[in-house]
């Protein structure tokens, strides 16, 4: 039996790595694997970070080599968003859980709406006067959110990229990959020093998202934006439909 979950999560995991890097909300399908395995919840949280963080080592390498970013305006998203990462990791939160749930699977809705109502903007990016104040803001909001829960951050990193930054949906899942990736290993770090990383089983969730990573990065570049923005539309929606009931 013990040897099945094992399986599962590997297999998760490739599953996980191919939406994470097209869209986001793949540790929704890991988190429930790793507690199946019995691992409570916050051990769960911090072993997801060991897939987390290899895939996006993977996805990062594959996007860069197509020179869809620079390490200039990578780093300028995720410094705020690893500084929000960390106070995020740190913090509890005191929300009633299901209350919390429901307010994120509503944005997530509105945001499946406009990803139809503005098929452009996402496929084509626009421009926009960069304003550094409000760029450091909300991509610290976001990191505050990615450390604390990590599921479903992906939705709002896009969201931030395209309508902040300006960019198209293929260089958004570029930077979305190396902003997580930067910091992950911070907020990784954090878990692992407090014993809430179990190295084994997330080694072997790590071998399926890296799997998934690469599967997921050749997917993106081959089949252009119109495809990953519909994947994303249709991955918002599932996730906002599991998050509401």
């Amino acid at each position: 039996m013990a040897i099945l979950l094992y399986l599962f999560l590997f297999f998760a995991g490739i599953s996980a790595g191919f939406i994470n890097v097209l869209a986001g909300g793949g540790s929704m399908l890991t988190l429930p694997v790793l507690t199946l395995l019995g691992l409570d919840i916050s051990v769960a949280n911090g072993t997801n970070r060991v897939g987390i963080l290899l895939q996006n080592i993977i996805a990062t390498k594959n996007f860069k080599k197509h020179r869809l970013f620079t390490l200039k305006e990578g780093f300028s998203i995720a410094l705020p968003a690893t500084i929000g990462a960390i106070f995020g990791t740190f913090t509890v939160l005191n929300l009633n859980k299901e209350l919390l749930e429901k307010i994120i699977g509503t944005i997530f809705l509105f945001m499946s709406f406009f990803i139809l109502y503005k098929p452009k903007l996402w496929e084509e990016g626009k421009k926009v006067k960069r304003n550094y104040l409000i760029t450091f803001i909300v991509f610290f909001a976001i990191g505050f959110y990615g450390g604390f829960i990590q599921a479903g951050v992906g939705f709002f990193l896009i969201l931030g990229l395209v309508l902040v930054e300006g960019n198209n949906i293929i260089k958004t899942n570029a930077l979305k990959v190396f902003v997580v990736l930067n910091y992950t290993v911070f907020s990784f770090l954090i878990f692992l020093l407090n014993g809430k990383v179990d190295i084994l089983k997330g080694l072997v969730l790590a071998a399926g998202t890296m799997i998934g990573a690469n599967l997921g990065t050749k997917t993106a570049l081959k089949t252009g934006a119109k495809f990953v923005r519909i994947f994303v539309f249709l991955m918002i929606v599932i996730s906002a439909i599991k998050y509401i009931l």
